[in-house]
């Protein structure tokens, strides 16, 4: 199924626009769609979608991922679900509801128009997968079962268990499959991006790294897509898989793609605490377990190591029932992450070294049965039994907030296109649909919604101007970007310390997220800049990389990584300074109610904050694009 879509947007100069691009969608011919290649970084929702539509309509297409194979992209690991409007419970959903309790949950930080486009993609993303053969849950009578998520008073998250992102995934892999077989798609394991090539201002090609040999490639194309997810793995602990990186986005933006609200990094309130300094990452449970699990901490500190089944009903504080009686357990995550980072902080905390809150389920069991509870969430009870060795049927889960996604990204137009021609930035790497805090269940639903149906109407857009402009991978600004990413790789090899690398992305992480993460401040944040660039001249002088460039070398990939990390890292720092007011996840302590949440100042900070590289060492100049909001008015948010 190939989406095309009626896109019933708000009235306005932006409508127009939209329409536009549904009249003109198909300027490029059936005929001469084999007269063009593209580039897709990633395979995970968003770039495997985009592979296989693409392919299916005719195009041809190399897609490159750094994993074993399209199913092993970090798409795997989404557990709750995805959203869509379809209103089968017939609680009062609509489309127009799905976009304002999107553009709400992200503090009105986000583009109007992207969001609701999003949300009137979103119900024929439900059934492009259930064509595909996707196991949703169903009901007794068949018809698609849905569950409630954080930031929404209805039920409109659909879901295979706690397995929805692997089942997607399969649906799309499939599909990325037929196409292979078709010859319409190219498929290239194991190849990481390490630069984009820009000849006469377009993006037209990139260099690769093959991770098993080592061989470097240059690979020419009409259009480059990115879809390449998130940077949450530069605060080194998160839920991300360990390979997940910032490496092609920031090369692109030192290409000269914008990078916008870097400093938006989402906290998840639902994840398997701390254990110790040899964890290397942590483990996300589902935010759709708050649906029938009650989260809770003792009232008094001296209770906090006590038995949970020892404290009394009376002496447990439902912390989020109290606070937010409207939305209780599924407040949005930024809320209900600095609501558990509050009661620890007061010392409340469960488990070793205090950071931990209760999930209990006991009530739910009790009033459901424990094989209801099984059947909706049993793999995430088998997970979370054999990490932290305790039965969550008898035991109330132990969880504490941590780093999980990232609304920032590349800066995108309304065509998914960044401001470099030709390059495309889809899924978790553009900034467009999430504001400041995403809402659960929506990062499938924008990853499929771009590279399904979004992304195959606005690409031809751009590639009709584009025939027979591809220019030869031996052309001089293809070995010029070979030539500076064999200059790097010979460089991190050269350096010959004597510390790891994973020493330096740890002490990075540990830094962050006491001046950068859950809450900042501008003397936090000031330190962190001027930390940052210390700790990267160390990189530069101590760091070990062991092997050599033409072969398998994992600490080469690992330092490489890193390096752009200690980079990023720092505009990051300076983005959440620039962005003197808290919004959703970005919560600065200087700008909070009386009641401790989140204050705008929306006179001068309701923009996109987007910054342009100047160079090494020099700082990036930031642009505004200012939001503007025809439709929802500005309010402060509230879920009380």
């Amino acid at each position: 199924m190939i989406g095309r879509f009626d896109a019933k947007i708000p009235p306005g100069p932006l409508a127009q626009k939209w329409r536009n691009h549904l009249d003109h969608s198909r300027l490029v011919s059936p005929h001469n769609r084999r007269k063009f290649e593209m580039i897709v970084v990633g395979s995970g929702l968003a770039g495997g979608s985009a592979a296989a539509t693409l392919g299916e309509l005719g195009y041809r297409v190399k897609c490159f991922c750094f994993q074993d194979s399209p199913r092993r992209a970090h798409s795997i690991a989404a557990q709750g679900g995805i959203n869509a409007a379809k209103n089968y419970q017939n609680d009062g959903d609509s489309v127009y509801r799905l976009f304002y309790d999107t553009i709400k949950g992200g503090d009105f930080r986000s583009r109007e128009a992207n969001v609701y486009r999003l949300a009137q993609i979103a119900n024929n993303i439900i059934d492009q997968c259930v064509a595909q053969g996707v196991p949703f849950a169903r009901e007794y009578g068949g018809l698609l079962a849905n569950r409630s998520f954080g930031g929404a008073q209805v039920s409109r998250t659909f879901y295979a268990r706690g397995q929805t992102g692997q089942q997607l995934l399969l649906g799309c892999y499939q599909a990325l499959c037929r196409q292979i077989a078709a010859g319409t798609v190219q498929m290239f394991p194991q190849t990481e991006m390490l630069d984009l090539v820009i000849v006469d201002g377009h993006a037209k090609g990139i260099v690769t790294r093959s991770l098993c040999s080592g061989k470097i490639e240059r690979h020419a194309a009409d259009a480059v897509v990115l879809a390449t997810g998130g940077y949450g793995n530069v605060f080194y602990l998160s839920t991300n898989a360990r390979g997940c990186n910032v490496t092609a986005t920031y090369r692109a933006y030192k290409r000269g793609a914008l990078f916008a609200n870097p400093a938006f990094t989402q906290i998840h309130p639902t994840c398997i605490p701390v254990s110790g300094e040899h964890q290397s990452k942590l483990t996300l449970m589902s935010e759709s377990l708050r649906n029938d699990g009650r989260v809770w901490v003792p009232k008094r500190k001296e209770d906090r190591d006590r038995a949970p089944r020892e404290i009394p009903e009376t002496d447990r504080d439902y912390y989020l029932e109290r606070k937010y009686p409207t939305y209780g357990n599924l407040s949005p995550r930024d809320i209900s992450s600095r609501a558990a980072k509050e009661v620890c902080d007061e010392g409340r905390g469960v488990g070793p070294g205090g950071r931990g809150v209760y999930l209990d389920f006991a009530d739910a069991i009790k009033r459901l049965g424990e094989h209801t509870i099984r059947e909706r969430y049993g793999n995430l009870f088998e997970v979370y039994e054999k990490i932290t060795g305790e039965d969550a049927y008898k035991v109330p889960m132990r969880i504490y907030p941590a780093v999980h996604y990232t609304m920032g990204g590349l800066w995108v137009d309304y065509d998914l296109m960044s401001n470099v021609p030709g390059l495309f930035v889809i899924g978790e790497a553009n900034f467009s649909d999430h504001g400041a805090n995403r809402l659960g269940a929506s990062a499938l639903m924008q990853g499929l919604a771009d590279g399904y149906f979004v992304l195959p109407n606005t690409l031809p857009n751009y590639l009709a101007g584009q025939v027979g402009k591809r220019p030869s991978p031996d052309c001089p600004e293809f070995r010029a970007v070979e030539e500076s990413v064999c200059t790097r790789i010979e460089k991190l090899l050269s350096i010959n310390g004597t510390r790891s690398v994973d020493s330096f992305h740890r002490e990075l992480g540990l830094l962050l997220w006491d001046l950068c993460g859950m809450s900042r401040h501008e003397k936090g944040l000031r330190e962190a800049l001027k930390k940052i660039p210390e700790l990267r001249e160390q990189f530069w002088h101590e760091a070990r990389v062991p092997g050599d460039g033409d072969d398998f070398n994992q600490s080469l990939e690992r330092a490489g990584r890193v390096a752009d990390f200690l980079e990023f890292a720092e505009m990051m720092c300076i983005d959440a300074l620039e962005r003197d007011e808290s919004a959703g996840a970005h919560f600065r302590e200087e700008h909070q109610t009386t009641e401790g949440e989140a204050l705008r100042d929306d006179e001068n900070h309701a923009a996109v904050f987007a910054w342009e590289f100047q160079g090494d060492g020099q700082l990036p100049i930031l642009h505004r694009e200012p939001l503007n909001f025809e439709t929802v008015h500005l309010t402060q948010r509230s879920y009380k």
